[in-house]
């Protein structure tokens, strides 16, 4: 049969469709391949653009591919936007954002430069701009990535009547008001992530204070920032308060928190910790106690959680001077014990006492020189606990063994104990590991013993 140019035969709507889901620089080499073809990219209701895509330092051609683009067609809409500026400013950019923006984006996703060449003396400096001022008043955008940007009050009122998720990586606040406002004027925000800057060249500029306060968000995030450092400063501690009586699911994984405020979460679901609420908790340090006991109140009605070894090292300092607050609606937990911590697991687990599943993690270390007793159970060991997880185990020794064993003796309800042995030699074998565990005196008759094998 003759080669038939099948996608040709599309109408254009479909094509410029296909078009849409490849970054610019691939629709643009379309147009070689026939008369028909020559204009179709620009056509294409998306635009996914790199600053390294061009030679380097011609950002005029940058600016003129643009300006072709969005005069080509006035009146099409580009639905969805993802542009990279590249590390050094180019003068005019930003004004070419703000007529994209003005299309009409439902998706918006711009990575700002992070610095600028001074033409007096041709050296670098680090810069941050912000955005221009119709963001604010979007009434399409539906979601929002901002990297490297500036956000500031516009002196006007905030409305993007549509927007649901916002991601705000490394962005500078001009006040500690910023972001409040922000959130504030997105009437419909379901999702939140901030990723900050803990390293900023611009101390003495960042903002102190956060707030996020929203009637409507679920999800909030302030992750681990795991990218490319550019700036050396030192940390820079900020609070934080989240009042949020819809939200969902929480995570917290960035330690740069000076303080930690929480209200009204009634609503919540899940929260995953890593935090250690300070650079060193001193237990001395009543402020400091208060604001732990308030954080750990506030999240009490949870009922799924993710907790790190740093923030269990924290906990059982804190329960040497505090009372860590009951969470009677938690069913499921997943903690990462270091072991000089284990003397603390019955005590931490008695905080959980309709606890049904545990994912338990444990850093064991071979220098451990002080033996640790398992002697004291939990309310949930005799009421709801029916399934736990060993993960990651690399090796079995005493200190295995003693853990397994606690959970077969004590948990009266248990249905299931998995044993997740990861991909590591070890002087045991699997096959052994099960044999000996399998010989202790379970407390629940029908409790079975199974492998996962961890690969990680």
């Amino acid at each position: 049969m003759p080669r038939c140019d099948m996608i040709s035969a599309l109408p254009e709507p479909l094509i410029t469709k296909i078009l849409s889901y490849l970054p610019t620089k691939h629709s643009v080499t379309t147009s070689v391949l026939s008369t028909r073809w020559k204009n179709l990219w620009l056509t294409v209701p998306a635009l996914v653009l790199n600053r390294r895509d061009f030679p380097y330092g011609q950002d005029q051609v940058v600016l003129s591919f643009l300006d072709r683009l969005l005069d080509f067609n006035p009146d099409l809409r580009l639905l969805k936007v993802k542009l990279k500026c590249g590390d050094v400013e180019i003068d005019g950019f930003k004004d070419r954002i703000s007529t994209v923006i003005q299309r009409g984006p439902q998706h918006l996703d711009v990575e700002g430069c992070i610095y600028y060449i001074d033409r007096r003396d041709t050296q670098i400096y680090p810069f941050i701009d912000y955005m221009p001022l119709n963001l604010y008043t979007s009434r399409t955008l539906v979601s929002l990535t901002l990297t490297y940007w500036g956000v500031e009050d516009p002196g006007l009122v905030v409305y993007m009547s549509c927007l649901k998720s916002m991601t705000l990586v490394k962005a500078l606040f001009r006040d500690d008001a910023s972001l409040e406002r922000l959130v504030s004027g997105c009437p419909v925000l379901e999702e939140l992530t901030l990723v900050r800057d803990t390293h900023s060249n611009f101390e003495g500029s960042v903002d102190s204070f956060m707030r996020v306060r929203s009637g409507s968000l679920k999800r909030f995030r302030v992750p681990l920032w795991y990218g490319e450092e550019y700036c050396t400063s030192p940390f820079v501690k900020y609070a934080i308060e989240i009042d949020a009586p819809r939200l969902e699911r929480m995570t917290l994984g960035e330690d740069q928190f000076d303080s930690i405020a929480v209200k009204n979460l009634d609503s919540l679901f899940s929260v995953d910790l890593d935090i250690k609420f300070s650079v060193k908790f001193d237990p001395e340090d009543l402020s400091k106690r208060n604001e732990i006991r308030y954080f750990l109140s506030g999240i009490s009605s949870v009922r799924s959680m993710i907790i790190s070894e740093k923030t269990v090292k924290v906990l059982e300092i804190y329960s040497s001077v505090g009372m860590i607050p009951k969470f009677i609606n938690l069913s499921r937990l997943e903690v990462v014990f270091p072991c000089d911590s284990l003397q603390f697991l019955p005590a931490f687990l008695e905080c959980f006492p309709n606890l049904k599943h545990l994912i338990l993690e444990v850093y064991y270390s071979r220098e451990m020189e002080d033996a640790f007793e398992l002697t004291d159970v939990p309310q949930c060991f005799l009421s709801t606990l029916e399934c736990v997880q060993l993960k990651r185990i690399h090796e079995w020794e005493e200190e295995e063994m003693k853990v397994a064993t606690y959970f077969l003796e004590n948990a009266a309800v248990l249905k299931k104990l998995t044993l997740s042995l990861t991909n590591y030699p070890r002087y045991v074998s699997d096959e052994e590991i099960f044999h000996v565990v399998n010989r202790v005196a379970k407390r629940s008759p029908t409790c079975q013993i199974l492998a996962d094998w961890d690969l990680c």
